[in-house]
């Protein structure tokens, strides 16, 4: 005898109808206007249902749509400073810093040196770690302070 291959079916309103031969179950499905979907290929024997594919891919491109609306995309917002910053602006940035971090944003802290200031990074450096500590309860270091050019880099990320 040849062997035939069999499936279980369930049907449109999710009834298990029973394992059958393929052919019969296409045949029940065609009959319903609906097509046989093979929706567990590794059990034994084979599920498969009773579907109309095009409203089921719809009903996956809505759910696709609606995941990708509902996800927080995160931004980097960047705040600049120089080495030689007053306490009052460096509050108004840290401000700002604790605002984007809250929000969900990355932050990166630029502090661009000018002219004889390359000569005193270490002012950079020292700045850039009293930042880091003064958000540290909310936000983690990312990329660590790193000179590119008459820049200092710093990227801090929520934690």
């Amino acid at each position: 005898m040849i062997n035939v291959p069999k499936v279980r079916v369930i049907d449109d309103e999710g009834e298990n109808l029973g394992v059958m031969y393929t052919r019969e179950a296409i045949e029940q499905a065609n009959e319903k206007g609906l097509n046989l979907v093979e929706v567990s290929p590794n059990a034994d024997p084979p599920v498969c249902k009773f579907l109309d594919v095009g409203k089921y891919r719809y009903e996956a491109q809505k759910k696709a749509n609606l995941a990708r609306k509902t996800q927080k995309t995160q931004d980097i917002k960047e705040v600049k400073m120089r080495p030689n910053i007053d306490t009052h602006d460096y509050d108004v940035k840290m401000r700002n810093v604790t605002k984007f971090i809250e929000h969900g944003d990355k932050v990166k802290i630029t502090l661009r040196f000018r002219g004889r200031e390359m000569a005193h990074q270490h002012l950079g450096m020292d700045l850039l770690k009293k930042v880091q500590e003064d958000v540290a309860e909310v936000a983690k270091v990312e990329a660590f302070p790193r000179l590119e050019g008459r820049q200092m880099l710093m990227v801090l990320a929520p934690k």
